[in-house]
């Protein structure tokens, strides 16, 4: 049976825009366009989680919260034998970002880290994120 994993996933939006970012190290096959998000620690918030995820995978602290959207589940079979469940949070920007800008996630010193571009697309086109991760963008 699979293992169901809490996870969080943010939408960032600016002017009918959606912050997304991409592996720099794999290609659009193999991990496509994604929002930024991760794992919820143990004990940890699930808003404190999206907000430190959003900051370690853009490498920018200039966010905060405006409501959690709501929650889906999510099987990633095959690739994995885990069922996610998904918190997806509405952020803002609290300053002024690029429209494309370099950023590296360091894993707490854990695992090599992972290089990241991250840009905006038009809201109107989630429809290209990987894995279910466009799943509530009717709800923003």
């Amino acid at each position: 049976m699979a293992e169901i994993k809490l996870k969080v996933l943010v939408y960032v939006v600016k002017d009918d825009e959606l912050l997304v970012l991409r592996h720099v190290d794999f290609s659009y096959e193999q991990v496509g366009i994604q929002v930024p998000g991760g794992s919820v620690r143990d004990g940890e918030l699930i808003e404190a989680a999206a907000l430190r995820e959003l900051i370690e995978e853009t490498g920018r602290d200039c966010f905060e919260i405006v409501r959690e959207v709501g929650t889906a589940m999510y099987n990633m079979a095959p690739s994995r034998d885990e069922i996610h469940e998904r918190h997806f949070f509405l952020v803002r920007p609290t300053a002024e970002l690029p429209e494309r800008w370099s950023s590296e996630e360091q894993h707490d010193g854990q695992h090599p880290p992972t290089r990241f571009e991250c840009f905006w697309i038009p809201l109107k086109d989630g429809h290209v994120l990987q894995a279910g991760m466009g799943a509530l963008l009717a709800e923003v």
